[in-house]
């Protein structure tokens, strides 16, 4: 198994031209997971959002939403 010790053996070994593109590409990563984080509790705000309404409205905003989405989207458009 990979542990923090053998990445940072490894880093050690990195020439220092190299250090600034090592530096970019890692924090990449941790950027991709802190933004997917908050995207994650952005999506989870919204839960709930709809718990007062009645099955039946409920049922008529989605069908509503669909309708709405199939004549955005589905659309012939001559170029």
């Amino acid at each position: 198994m990979l542990t923090i010790n053998t990445i940072l053996k490894e880093i050690k070994d990195v020439p220092i031209d190299r250090m600034e593109e090592l530096y970019q590409y890692v924090h990449s990563l941790v950027l991709k997971k802190k933004s997917t984080e908050a995207l994650r509790k952005k999506i989870l705000s919204f839960s709930g959002a709809f718990s007062d309404m009645t099955s039946i409205d409920y049922s008529d905003f989605v069908n509503e939403t669909k309708m709405t989405r199939t004549r955005l989207f589905d659309r012939n458009i001559d170029l």
